[in-house]
């Protein structure tokens, strides 16, 4: 399990550039995102430059012990109508078991108590089962079943949308965090 102390959130920065097109290219990464092409190095460099500027969106990278392992966007963010999309990725293969769980309690934290999110969205392929099962465990339901909904790899698949309400966090914020960091003493 992952200590707290050794995982963190820091806003991307330029020069994070190279990278994240790097794991956006990985076929494990493109396997799950509705962007399922080769990503271009001009098609990134403009993607990049708007996620930079962006005003209705926030984006992270995650790092374990100071390594950059993860991305984690918030995108569509409506302050009236308190919501916004999010979706996140380890971009790195070779992390201990638990780095998800702990990015994805990371990414709550930041939505609820810093953009002062009310309702976080999300969608999942139906095929992406382990990711539908840990956002479940952290407390999204499912509010829509899109039937085939994305053409991906020349097939339609169906595309799961889920949602939590930061009403929940408040009570189910420590019982996650034990979840996710109890077998190491670490800070909060």
């Amino acid at each position: 399990m992952i200590s707290r102390s050794d995982i963190t959130t820091r806003a991307l920065r330029e020069k994070d550039r190279p990278l994240v097109l790097q794991w956006r290219n990985s076929e494990r990464v493109r396997s799950a995102m509705y962007t399922d092409h080769l990503i271009t190095e001009a098609e990134h460099a403009q993607w990049f430059s708007s996620a930079l500027r962006a005003d209705d969106a926030s984006y992270l990278i995650c790092e374990l012990q100071q390594r950059p392992i993860g991305f984690v966007s918030f995108s569509q963010i409506s302050r009236l109508h308190g919501r916004c999309s999010w979706a996140f990725y380890l971009g790195e293969a070779n992390v201990p078991r638990g780095a998800g769980a702990a990015m994805e309690f990371l990414a709550l934290a930041f939505a609820f108590e810093r953009l002062a999110i009310r309702k976080l969205c999300c969608e999942v392929f139906a095929f992406n089962a382990a990711v539908i099962k840990l956002h479940e465990r952290f407390g999204f339901q499912r509010e829509a079943y899109f039937a085939k909904h994305c053409l991906k790899n020349g097939k339609y698949e169906d595309v799961v949308a889920l949602a939590k309400f930061a009403d929940a966090w408040g009570s189910e914020r420590e019982p996650l965090f034990q979840m996710c960091f109890a077998s190491r003493a670490g800070t909060k």
